[in-house]
Order: C-alpha cells, then structure tokens, then sequence
C-alpha cells in the first residue's frame, strides 16, 4: 500500500479519535488517564457514538475494544512526542502546509464568494458581442496623466454620442493595436483592423471591471469609461444572445489569397461553391474535405477543430454556428477575415443547471481578480472587529526616503532606518515603520517609473491588508474551537502516522533478516492447497496438434521434455504452438477445474478456431508457499506482529489507568 494513500487513511482514524476531544458536556468525569493525559467520560462517549451507529444500546464488547483502540492511539502518539517528532523540520512542514489549506475557509467571505459566483452563472447564461477603445494609462500612472486620459477617453465618447463612428474613432485612436489596419512589411502581409470589435465572450474571457461593464451596458449603448489596468475603455455592446456552450465543430477551409486579386477572390469564392454544391449532392462531408479544404491542420482529421468556447472564434464563424441546431447539420458557405468556411456541427455542451456548476465556477472565481472583493470584504471585517488604527503621518513619512532605484530593485531599507515611528495598529499588534521599510524593500522589483505618491498607496494598502489577514490567521485557535480541534487533529495523526510507518511498516519492508525469521516460524500459516500441475498445449494447425499430442505422451513419461517439443515444431520462428505450464489450485483455471485431477491427457476439442488439449503431470499435495510465493501475506502479518509487540511495550512504559466506576456507568 502506498504512504499517501497509508496516511490518508491514518489521518482519517486520527479524525474519529480525537475529533470531539474538546466537545463539553456536564458529565466531566475523568474516565482514564494515558501516559499522563486525562480523558473525560464525556470526550470518551462523544468520540464512541461518532464512530459507532448512533441510537443503538451500547455493547459491552464493542466499547471494551475501542477502549483499548483508543487508549493504543493516545501511547503512540505520547512516544512520538517523547522521541521529538514534533519538533522535527519536516513535522512542522507538513502540518504548516495542512494548516494553510484549513485556515483558507477562514480567510474568505463566503457570503461575498456566493454572491460572485451566482453572478458569473447568471451571466454565464449569455454571450456578450462588444467593441471597446482603449487609451492606455499604466495602473500607476500620475494623477495628472490618469485624468488626461480618462478626459481622453470622455471627449471621444462624446464625440460617438454626436453620431461619429464608433470603428472610426477606434481605428483612429484606439491603443489596442487590433483596432487599426496593418500594411505589409516583409513576409508579413497586410491585415484589416477590427475597429476594436472583440467578439463574442462570456463571464471570465474578459477582466473582471471590463466584463461588468460590458455585461450592464444595453445592446446598441456605449459605456462611460471604464478603468481596468490597462487603461480606459469606452465599450459598445453590439449583441447579447443566449450561450452558445462548448462546440465540436468541423469545417471545410478555402483561404483569401493574400493581396490577391478580384479574379483570386472569385476563385476562392467558386472553390467553395463548389465543395458546398457537392455536399448538396450527397458526397460525403470528410471526402470533400480531404479534396479542398486548405487548412492543413484539420483537414487529415476530417476538418474537425479543438473543442471551443464563444471566444474562441471570430463573430461570423460563432454566429454561423449558432444557426445548427442538429448534430450533423452543415452551413452553407460563409466568410470571415481568413477566407470562406463550410461549418459541420460534430457535437455541443450546454451550460449546465447552477447546482452542476457551482463548483468548479467557484473555484474560476477564487483564482479570478474577482475574488479581491472577497478578501477586500475580509480585510474590512479585521479593521473593524480588531479596532483597525493607522497614523497617516507615519506614512507620508517614506515619500522622504524612496527614490528612483525602488523601481530598479536596488531600493535599500537602509534609506528609511530613520524611521521608528508606529505605523498602524490592529488588534493588540503595533506595526512600525521599520516593518514596512523591510515590506518595501522585499517587495520591490524592476519596473517602469511611476508617481511616488500612487506607488506608496499602493505598497502601503497591500502590506496593510496583508497585516490584517496575518493577525487573522494567528487568531484562529483562540476564537474558533473546531479549528483549534482540527489542528491537533492533523498534528496527532502525522505524528502517529510517521512513527508507525517506523515502527511497523517500514521497518517490516527493510528488515528482510526478521521477515524472514518470522516466516519461518510461522510457514505452516502461508499453505498451498491442493494443486495440479498441467500444461495446456495450443494451436490452429491440425497437423501441429495431432504431432504435438504424441510428444507430449512422452513427456509424461519423462522421455521428452515440452522444451523439446517447442523447439521441434516451432521452426523458422514460427511460433504455431503454444505451451502454457503452471500448478492450478481449485478455481484458479475453470478449463483445469475441469479434467480429471490425475496423471493423463485430455482430448483435443476446438474452441475459438483453435486446437487444445491438457497434460495433467501430478497432483501436489498441500506444501508451505516459499517466501517470495507469500510475501504480501506474510509482510502484513509480519507488521501485525511489529504492531503487537510495540504496543505491549509501550503499556510497560506509559501508565495506563481506568475508572472502572465511570467506566460502568457507560456499560
């Protein structure tokens, strides 16, 4: 059995164990002490009735074996402790890492993490046509340089709303290189913009500001700027239908032909007809694709592309999907920027109910920006459950000592060691300036200049929330009990896990002299039964059978060996005949269960177009399996064996004391 799946299971007992430990009720009364450690009746009865049926009679025999269950676990856990398991670097690791994944679910507002995932599902239910104009502004971008471009960005709206083309103003201004047309240069040729339209997309294709905007912006209107970190957008939604899904789709591929002519065109244009006009006559769709499609990358597949979702295609393709409604169903002949297309859907998913989705987009939404809302909403709640006090004072203090080398990762803390002043409070932790120094200077990287005044509110609120969500977490135990609880859960079941896989399992694989030892001792518990030992000779050819069966007589009197006989009718390594040998126990072969278990040799029947017959040698009587025949049996036994053994000196080592009265009182 392998470690993980080994601890998983450790860890699983380890949770039924002690998983009530901390569970009050008013019976305390100590029920026994292990090793030191008191152990109520009431920790005990919760733990019992958690792993055991609820509402029946407690049974005397059941509760005495998990008694001695438990107290087992309580000594193995207690000699883990004493040999400084849990002080060692790897334990502390391993149970960090256990602890971060249990501290996430406190960490997040999951009232705010539901709201965004039924709003990303919501809009999920729609796919979004848009185009947008962006004015670039890097996210730390002066205030003087933020407004011009936001007033940028304004001025061209109004200019949209005056009745001047959206494409136009695009084209002409837009910073999203797509937008404009490209002239050829080199082997490169010429390409038309798009005048900014981005397609078809739905929740998640998108950042998340710009997918609200465009999702609460109306068909037809144009948004007021929206600012994301690449800039200003002005966004105009041109379409909004129901969702596509996920499309298998197949098409047949005739390019344009770059800077081509009228006459390349019409090429073009009649190369697709003509495909099209003989899938009308009932051709098949993958022999036309094969004789004209251009694309070279689906057509030796039958012109079937990657599966994809409404962003993944340009809008005349998406929209020309959309119109087959059948599996099989073929469009005709339609054009997109690359060339003409014969569209065939293969297959198609649909969204599926919200209850079938609400895992996996919950999980889209903590990995997206989105999920800032959550943490924003957590920090909030620290700020103000902890009385959250900050010293503006404290801050503006570093505009004196940072300069241009913080954005070329040369920035040394040094340069504010002046600083030794309170920077903020939150709970009964005072941050000072100097940690913040240390913040800025780890946090800094390579990067383009920008106002010193955004990039320390920026540093600032990111180190401020990071303090918040840090004093959370080092709360966890004190204010959440079934956190605490679960902690020590995970660090009992590591410990006992390690020191048994030293003590039982390991030690049983390695210790191949005591295996060894203890299998002889014990052979007579590993026994073959009853066996026969056969061969079951194997053949098409006639000929080869009939001759194969006469030397097999005489290799059941020893005069031959099936050897020899291999070697004499498999020649030219043709291998026309199969010998199979073994020693069958009952119900190991149902063709050997059925000959007569004594020393002969069967008829030659066929079966599946092949000849055989088997040669029954002798029945084995009952013998001791060899070590390396047993050895999955016997290492088992062998680690029952360590178990046993250890455990019996550890009650010789540990005290172990039972109330016999409140123990009754259970009984």
């Amino acid at each position: 059995m392998k470690k993980s799946v080994l601890r998983a299971i450790i860890l699983v007992f380890t949770l039924s164990i002690s998983g009530l430990l901390h569970a009050q009720t008013n019976d305390e009364l100590v029920l026994m002490t292990v090793a030191g450690e008191k152990v109520t009746k009431s920790d005990f009865l919760a733990i019992y009735n958690k792993n055991n049926v609820k509402g029946e009679v407690i049974d005397k025999k059941s509760l005495d074996e998990y008694l001695e269950l438990f107290i087992n676990f309580k000594l193995k856990v207690k000699e883990a402790e004493e040999l400084g398991m849990d002080t060692a670097g790897s334990f502390k690791t391993e149970l960090a890492g256990y602890r971060k994944q249990l501290a996430q679910n406190y960490m997040v507002d999951n009232e705010v993490t539901d709201i965004l995932t039924k709003e990303a599902w919501e809009r999920m239910q729609k796919d979004v046509r848009a185009s947008h104009i962006l004015i670039k502004t890097d996210p730390g971008a002066s205030p003087k340089d933020t407004i011009a471009a936001y007033n940028k960005a304004l001025d061209i709206r109004k200019r949209i709303m005056n009745g001047e083309k959206f494409e136009a103003l695009a084209k002409e201004f837009s910073d999203d290189p797509s937008a404009k047309d490209r002239d050829a240069s080199g082997n490169r040729p010429g390409t038309k913009g798009n005048g900014g339209d981005l397609g078809y997309f739905t929740a998640f294709d998108m950042v998340y500001p710009f997918e609200s905007a465009a999702y609460n912006t109306k068909t037809g209107e144009v948004s007021m700027p929206v600012r994301t970190d690449y800039g200003y957008h002005l966004i105009k939604v041109a379409d909004s239908k129901p969702a596509m899904g996920r499309i298998r789709a197949a098409h047949i591929f005739v390019q344009f032909p770059n800077n081509g002519t009228a006459e390349d065109s019409l090429k073009a244009k009649t190369k697709i007809f003509e495909a099209y006009n003989k899938i009308k006559s009932g051709i098949d769709f993958d022999t036309i694709v094969q004789k004209y499609s251009e694309d070279k990358a689906t057509a030796p597949k039958g012109g079937i592309l990657p599966w994809f979702g409404v962003n993944r295609m340009v809008p005349e393709f998406i929209l020309a999907v959309a119109k087959l409604s059948k599996v099989g169903e073929i469009s005709a002949p339609i054009t997109t920027n690359f060339g003409w297309h014969i569209i065939k859907l293969i297959d198609k998913k649909e969204n599926g109910s919200f209850d079938d989705a609400k895992g996996e987009i919950k999980q889209k939404v903590n990995r997206d920006t989105r999920s800032q809302r959550s943490k924003e909403s957590v920090v909030s709640k620290i700020k103000s459950q902890y009385g959250f006090q900050e010293f503006p004072l404290a801050k503006s203090a570093f505009l004196s000592v940072l300069d241009t080398t913080i954005f070329q990762d040369k920035w040394d803390a040094a340069k504010a060691s002046q600083l030794k002043g309170n920077l903020f409070k939150v709970g009964d932790r005072i941050i000072t300036q100097e940690s913040f120094g240390a913040f800025l200077a780890k946090d800094q990287k390579s990067q383009a200049p920008e106002d010193f005044n955004i990039y320390l509110s920026t540093k600032y609120k990111k180190f401020v929330d990071e303090s918040c969500m840090d004093y959370k977490d080092n709360k966890l135990e004190s204010e959440f009990p079934e956190f605490k609880s679960l902690m020590k859960e995970y660090r009992d079941g590591i410990l006992l896990f390690d020191l048994t896989d030293k003590k039982v399992w390991t030690k049983a694989v390695k210790d191949t002299t005591g295996l060894e030892n203890f299998y002889n001792s014990n052979k007579n518990n590993y026994m073959w039964s009853e066996r026969l030992q056969a061969s079951t000779y194997t053949t098409k050819d006639k000929d080869v059978i009939k001759k194969s069966k006469k030397m097999a007589e005489k290799a059941l009197k020893g005069s031959l060996t099936e050897d020899n006989i291999l070697e004499k009718l498999n020649k030219d390594g043709n291998s026309v005949l199969k010998i199979e040998k073994g020693k069958y126990s009952k119900g190991d072969n149902k063709t050997i269960d059925g000959v007569k278990w004594e020393t002969s040799i069967t008829d030659i029947p066929m079966t599946d177009g092949s000849f055989e017959f088997i040669v029954a040698y002798k029945v084995l009587t009952p013998e001791p399996k060899t070590l390396n025949e047993a050895r999955g049996l016997v290492t088992a036994d062998y680690q029952n064996f360590l178990e046993k053994d250890w455990i019996k000196t550890l009650r010789t080592k540990y005290p172990i004391q039972v109330n016999k009265e409140v123990l009754s009182t259970l009984k």
